[in-house]
């Protein structure tokens, strides 16, 4: 059974960085991406930001690219995000997925595979 833990959420100025955590745990990860999306209230879940288990390529969501950078530890099953210049319209509940993939349409995530989001939230 896959666990995901999300860490390093927090209240921030804008302006300001944060860098999330995320342990992956239980899976073989070697398909396809991993991601991290975010849901902000009364919004749906939307990616953020991908990387390729296999090599390093990476993929993000237009509104952040430049700003956040995402990379992994594979030894450790662990990825990371980290943010730089955030906005308010930043602030969401941060969710990591080891078991990511684009379905044609949109970049989603294995179910089953979340983790329970950590807390981001950007002040004026």
């Amino acid at each position: 059974q896959v666990q995901v833990h999300e860490s390093g959420g927090g209240l921030v100025q804008a302006g300001g960085s944060l860098r999330l955590s995320c342990a992956a745990s239980g899976g073989t990860f070697t398909k396809n991406a991993a991601g991290w999306f975010r849901q902000a209230p009364g919004k749906e879940r939307e990616f953020v930001a991908g990387i390729d288990w296999e090599g390093d390529r990476t993929y993000y969501r237009s509104t952040v690219k430049g700003r956040f950078t995402i990379s992994k530890d594979s030894a450790k099953n662990i990825i990371y995000l980290q943010m730089i210049e955030l906005k308010p319209e930043d602030s969401a509940v941060y969710y990591c997925n080891p078991e990511t993939y684009w379905d044609g349409n949109r970049w989603r995530g294995v179910v089953g595979s979340w983790g329970q989001g950590t807390q981001i939230t950007v002040s004026t």
